[in-house]
């Protein structure tokens, strides 16, 4: 009777806890207990996406930053200099935990914030993701609520009449369409992908009402067609941002598929 009784206690007490059980943060806490991390002190910041830490370069995920000589460059490197120089920072790593040239690919936390998606919040990076990720969507969140440095709107007369008429990243075919019925001078504005893919427009004006191809490709330009002259792809199947800006580097456009 007394064995009756215990078990019928253990049975009720098992459960309560099994009703008490908040599910979701059980399997945060799985995720987080599996996770592969590791924490090192920054040692020297070198751009605004990529660090030293125990010798070894660490670059942030999800996120490319300016180039030196492109607009931000500095402003990028000292916002990542002044949060986590000297800090102790922890990494948590994708599926993949270095790229080609042997750096450490990781995302950033300090103070329990995750630091790649601040230079995102921050306007010193754009979203750049081979592979969409767990992170992806607020990322995008991110850049689509940033109004800042890299996401400062154009204002260009031609800014609002430029539009994307089609991304067609199976083919590698862009095509801008004017949709005012004033002519636009396109000389110097820039197409650019997630990463370091970038292609400056000659000398050309966009007529009023007309449209414009850029093709990857190195055949010859005509009046409708400008060929982008790579040997290789642009636009990723697995997903790819366009970005458009007018000759002073301000944002015109962009587009995520």
């Amino acid at each position: 009777m007394v064995n009756k009784k215990l078990d019928i206690l253990i049975l009720v007490f098992a459960v309560v806890i099994l009703v008490g059980i908040n599910y979701g943060k059980l399997d945060s806490a799985v995720v987080n207990f599996f996770e592969e991390k590791e924490v090192v002190v920054v040692e020297r910041v070198i751009d605004g996406d990529t660090f030293v830490a125990n010798n070894e370069s660490v670059r942030l995920l999800g996120i490319n930053c300016p180039e030196r000589g492109e607009i931000y460059y500095s402003e990028a490197k000292d916002f990542l200099d002044n949060l986590i120089l000297g800090k102790k920072v922890v990494l948590k790593f994708g599926v993949d935990k270095k790229d080609l040239y042997g750096r450490k690919l990781a995302y950033v936390f300090y103070n329990n914030e995750n630091v790649n998606k601040k230079l995102v919040e921050e306007g010193y990076a754009n979203i750049y993701f081979l592979g969409r990720d767990q992170y992806y969507f607020e990322f995008l969140e991110a850049w689509k609520n940033c109004g800042k440095n890299l996401c400062v709107k154009s204002l260009d007369a031609c800014a609002s009449c430029v539009n994307l008429k089609k991304l067609d990243y199976e083919n590698e075919i862009v095509v801008f369409e004017n949709i005012c019925g004033i002519d636009c001078d396109l000389e110097n504005w820039e197409v650019k992908d997630e990463g370091r893919k970038k292609f400056i427009f000659p000398n050309f004006i966009l007529d009023g009402k007309g449209e414009v191809s850029l093709i990857v490709g190195n055949k010859t330009n005509t009046e409708n067609e400008i060929y982008w002259d790579r040997k290789d792809y642009v636009w990723t199947d697995g997903g790819d941002t366009l970005f458009l800006r007018d000759d002073f580097g301000k944002l015109v456009l962009w587009k995520s598929y």
